[in-house]
Formats: C-alpha cells, sequence, structure tokens
C-alpha cells in the first residue's frame, strides 16, 4: 500500500516534520504487508505552487507530488499553526489538487505549535478542510505543542491516531485500490447524504442476549458496506 506523508514544516530540522516521521513510522508498522512510503515537502515546492496560481500549470516536482498524494491509500498531513490556523502554504497546496483528488481517501491530519492552546486548530480548521474536500478523516487528530516532546500522552496520541488510519487504509484496500473503486466509493457516499443509511447485516449471534438488540457496527464495516 502507498502511505503518502504531506509536511508543511518551513525549518530545518522541522518539528512538523518530526511529528509527520513519528506518525507515518506508526502507521507503516502497523499495516499488513509492504509499504510505499513517499514524502512531499512543501517547502521544496512553495515556488511551484505559487507559479502554478498564476499560469495554471505545475512544475515537475510539483506535478509528481500531486500524483503521489492522488494514488495514495492513505494520507498523513501536518502543518504548523500559524495565526490560529494552517498555514498559507499547506492550504495552497490543496488548493491546486483537483476537487474531487481526495474523496473516499483515508486522512490523518495533525499540526504542531508552540502552545497548547491552539490545540482546537485540529477541529476548527484542518477537519473541516478535509471534511469539504471529501475526506475519510480518522477520529483522532494529532497535535503536538513545544512542551509535548517527551512528555507522557504523545506517544499514545500518535499509536492511537496511526492504527485508525491503518485500519481505514486496510478497509478500503481490501478490493482494489483503483481509481474506479475510488469514485464508485465517492458516488456511493454521495448518495447516502440524501438517502437512509445502509442496513449492514449482523449475525443473529451478535446480538444475542442482548434485550434491546443494540448493536455497534465498526466504521471499517459501514464503509465496506457502502462500497457494496
Amino acid at each position: 500500500m502507498k502511505l503518502v506523508v504531506v509536511s508543511a514544516g518551513l525549518s530545518v530540522p522541522s518539528s512538523t516534520r518530526l511529528l509527520a516521521d513519528r506518525l507515518a513510522a506508526a502507521t507503516a508498522g502497523r499495516v499488513s504487508g509492504p509499504v510505499d512510503l513517499r514524502v512531499v515537502e512543501l517547502r521544496d515546492l512553495a515556488v511551484e505552487i505559487a507559479h502554478n496560481f498564476t499560469n495554471g500549470f505545475p512544475g515537475r516536482a510539483l506535478s509528481a507530488a500531486i500524483d503521489d498524494v492522488t494514488s495514495a491509500d492513505g494520507l498523513i498531513v501536518v502543518t504548523p499553526v500559524f495565526s490560529a490556523s494552517y498555514s498559507g502554504l499547506f492550504k495552497s497546496f490543496f488548493d491546486v489538487l483537483d476537487k474531487d483528488a481526495l474523496a473516499g481517501k483515508p486522512v490523518l491530519i495533525a499540526a504542531t505549535g508552540g502552545t497548547g492552546r491552539h490545540s482546537l486548530v485540529l477541529e476548527h480548521a484542518l477537519r473541516p478542510l478535509f471534511a469539504y474536500l471529501r475526506a475519510v478523516i480518522v477520529p483522532t487528530g494529532v497535535y503536538a505543542a513545544s512542551e509535548d516532546w517527551g512528555a507522557e500522552g504523545l506517544s499514545e496520541r500518535i499509536e492511537r491516531a496511526a492504527g485508525e488510519l491503518a485500519g481505514l487504509m486496510s478497509a478500503l484496500a481490501g478490493g482494489s485500490t483503483s481509481s474506479a473503486s475510488t469514485r464508485a466509493l465517492t458516488s456511493a457516499s454521495t448518495q447516502a447524504e440524501a438517502a437512509p443509511e445502509p442496513e449492514v447485516a449482523v449475525p443473529a449471534q451478535a446480538v444475542a442476549g442482548r434485550a434491546d438488540g443494540f448493536h455497534v457496527v465498526p466504521f471499517e464495516e459501514q464503509l465496506a458496506a457502502l462500497r457494496g
């Protein structure tokens, strides 16, 4: 499977890239089978991204990065916090993608900042952005403030988020990872917005002993039902 990391860190070394690397390593360790890991450093593409806005054509390096992102089975996106939101470079890269490029694609969102007071950037900025792009965002986002490095809690969040991304990647790649499969998932998701959620078959023994018949269907099974 192909795992692509998009890092918007500007400095060298970069805490944003460090968080991206740790998330990538944790995810790759939880995916069964070989993993093709690619890293897109946006600071190296800044000039080509700006030119793309003015002439409408991506340069060679930007085009390769776009191909990697659109063909990925899973994405890890990490941005530093600028003015209580994602950086302009981070947003600009996703602005040059086709509007359907991330539809149905599993995405793990993460950010770094100087203070823990900006941790809600994941919910008020990154999650709405990728929801608009119709990506499948893992429930756990990872924010790392300066004081989080070496402290308790960060490693656990990284492992939890990585496990969720690996699970989604495996579920969606269980059949075919072709663009046709992605379009089918996107079409099913669009139809689901206007129709009742499809029923997922649950074995009778799964609810045995429950008077109310209540059963929680894992998110991966719901996605598999949509694909079917």
